[in-house]
């Protein structure tokens, strides 16, 4: 099932991820030589319909026709989502949620990326994701390591710790290497292409990644402490659909805001049960910790910061409405 290449195949370059089909068969793990021979890692479309990383990376490869600075290993994820512009197809898992764990041919498929890339020693890894909402440009990291932190503010100071899920790329790679996610904007800005190529040569021209801790003042941490996803049999829509919760129509424009206790998220009936479900990093359902029902709006129970709202009903179904985050100092031994 992954396709295997050592060069470029011919037209690759010249094709969006729309038609990678023409030229793929499908998933593909292509190895590129360089000065430096430890490997970055770089995976896109991982998700079909999140098609910056690889215009970041055919335009990066296209400047570098002649000789990398280091060896590149690309992977190039779901093609045939990527046809069609979905996240994954109906009958596929999400291609970022199955790097741990099995049950599927694509569970296989990711095991033998890691192992294929565990024998040749990867210098780094890098994961390029877009996402539906109004979100800034970010990273996110899965150790509390400075190596870890060196990679991700190279592409932001805005950082974001998270352990769950814990069948995403860069948890799997972080045992390889230091590893990131980084968070390009929306798909179809050129803004996004060029930060996430500036960000992979940048990457490929380090001779090392540093080992010292961080400075405070370098970067902006916070902590994913909760999923929240739509409760089993809850129907939702925006303001004015008859549905059990009405979300906001311009919810993500709470993203990466400092909610104070009391913040409206969407409307409710009357005599409804909690429309959401929280869990925690350990899976506890902490629900009533952070919601409550009030005066037929579900509201925030306490401060707190959501990334990854979005009007995307069927992201929101499909994946969550978002996860809640905090504010995370390094202990002064890590700073």
């Amino acid at each position: 099932m992954l396709t295997v290449f050592d060069s470029i195949p011919e037209g690759l370059l010249n094709t969006t991820a729309a038609n990678l089909h023409r030229v793929l068969p499908g998933p593909t793990l292509i190895h590129l030589s360089g000065r430096r021979p430890e490997p970055l890692f770089v995976s896109v479309l991982l998700h079909g319909n999140e098609d910056t990383g690889w215009e970041a990376v055919r335009a990066l490869l296209a400047e570098h026709a002649a000789e990398l600075p280091r060896a590149l290993s690309l992977f190039i994820g779901n093609v045939a989502a990527a046809r069609q512009g979905l996240r994954h197809l109906p009958d596929q898992p999400d291609y970022n949620r199955i790097w741990r764990g099995d049950g599927t041919p694509e569970h296989a498929l990711m095991r033998e990326v890691v192992e294929q890339m565990r024998g040749r020693r990867p210098f780094a890894s890098i994961d390029i994701h877009n996402n539906t909402g109004l979100n800034p440009h970010y990273a996110c990291v899965n150790e509390l390591a400075p190596p870890f932190f060196h990679l991700a503010t190279l592409f932001s100071r805005t950082v974001v710790y998270f352990t769950r899920p814990d069948t995403v790329q860069s948890l799997a790679f972080a045992q390889l290497c230091p590893a990131v996610t980084v968070e390009c904007g929306q798909p179809g800005q050129m803004r996004g292409v060029e930060h996430a190529r500036k960000f992979v040569a940048a990457a490929l021209q380090l001779a090392e990644i540093p080992q010292h801790p961080i400075a405070a003042h370098d970067m902006d941490l916070f902590h994913t402490v909760a999923t929240v996803k739509i409760a089993e049999g809850v129907s939702i829509g925006c303001e004015g659909d008859v549905v059990d919760l009405q979300l906001l129509r311009d919810i993500d424009h709470l993203n990466f805001h400092e909610l104070v206790a009391g913040t409206t998220i969407g409307f409710i009936g009357k005599g409804a049960v909690m429309p959401v479900v929280a869990n925690d990093e350990l899976g506890r359902d902490v629900t009533a910790r952070y919601f409550r029902m009030e005066s037929e709006q579900l509201r925030t129970s306490v401060p707190v910061m959501p990334s990854m709202l979005t009007c995307n009903l069927d992201i929101v179904r499909d994946d969550c409405l978002c996860y809640l985050m905090e504010r995370y100092a390094l202990e002064p031994r890590e700073q």
